[in-house]
């Protein structure tokens, strides 16, 4: 007879691999799973760790088909244990990452890491099929991050993005790299499609260089004081 596979768990106050049985399932709400041979979990809905004073993820996930929410646990700095496919959203914004090691390769709908210690994107998703949001880290540049973006990246607000290099090739709707913190002084390694506005306003830009071939809406470079050259930018969209 074939003994029943154990489920995977994390202590949540030391990180250390245990063995469970399901009730902890229970606590978490989690009601619609398989259990893999390795112990790793399946979920066939949404998962729920918003706020759960989490230093760690509780459980070995291996696909969720819904949404996975592990925003606010202000004490979380590791994503090991998170999915490798995400059926929907994926939010792990608001904690105390330094690394995205262990985030999902694989998210339909959008990824958030944004208020959170990141210095860089190692570890990102290869893909993001709609918003991509890292604002407000410490990012120094875009290095890790997919190539391919649905809909919207925003990197603005308080980063320490010193280069665009990295980032996006392709953002199907808006880009947003405006408001960091006063080291980019041109948009080398910007997208070289951006579907919508492309807003690089509020910074030390002193010129153009790397920016889009096309953007679809609005250029924003506005309250960039020491941009006097507009040379080497694209043809296409409306200047602000």
């Amino acid at each position: 007879m074939k003994t029943k596979t154990p489920l995977i768990c994390y202590n949540i106050k030391t990180g250390i691999k245990i063995e469970s049985d399901e009730t902890l399932l229970e606590y978490y709400n989690i009601k619609k799973y398989s259990i893999n041979d390795d112990g790793s979990l399946n979920v066939f809905d949404d998962v729920n760790l918003y706020e759960k004073n989490l230093n760690s993820l509780p459980f070995k996930f291996h696909y969720v088909l819904g949404n996975f929410n592990c925003g606010y646990n202000k004490n979380l700095t590791s994503l090991e244990g998170a999915p490798k496919y995400i059926g929907e959203n994926f939010y792990c914004h608001s904690n105390q990452l330094e690394s995205l090691k262990g985030a999902p390769s694989y998210v339909v709908g959008d990824f958030y890491c944004s208020r959170n210690n990141l210095t860089d994107l190692k570890g990102a998703p290869d893909y993001v099929g709609r918003d991509f949001d890292c604002f407000r880290n410490k990012l120094t540049d875009l290095k890790g991050c997919p190539e391919y973006v649905g809909e919207d990246f925003n990197c603005s607000i308080n980063n320490n993005l010193e280069s665009l290099k990295g980032g996006p090739s392709y953002v199907g709707r808006n880009f947003n790299c405006s408001d960091n913190k006063n080291n980019l002084t041109n948009l080398k390694g910007a997208p070289s499609y951006v579907g919508g506005e492309f807003y690089c306003h509020s910074k030390n830009l002193t010129n153009l260089k790397g920016a889009p071939s096309y953007v679809g809406g609005c250029f924003y470079c506005h309250d960039n004081k020491n941009l006097t050259d507009y040379r080497n930018s694209f043809l296409s969209g409306y200047w602000y």
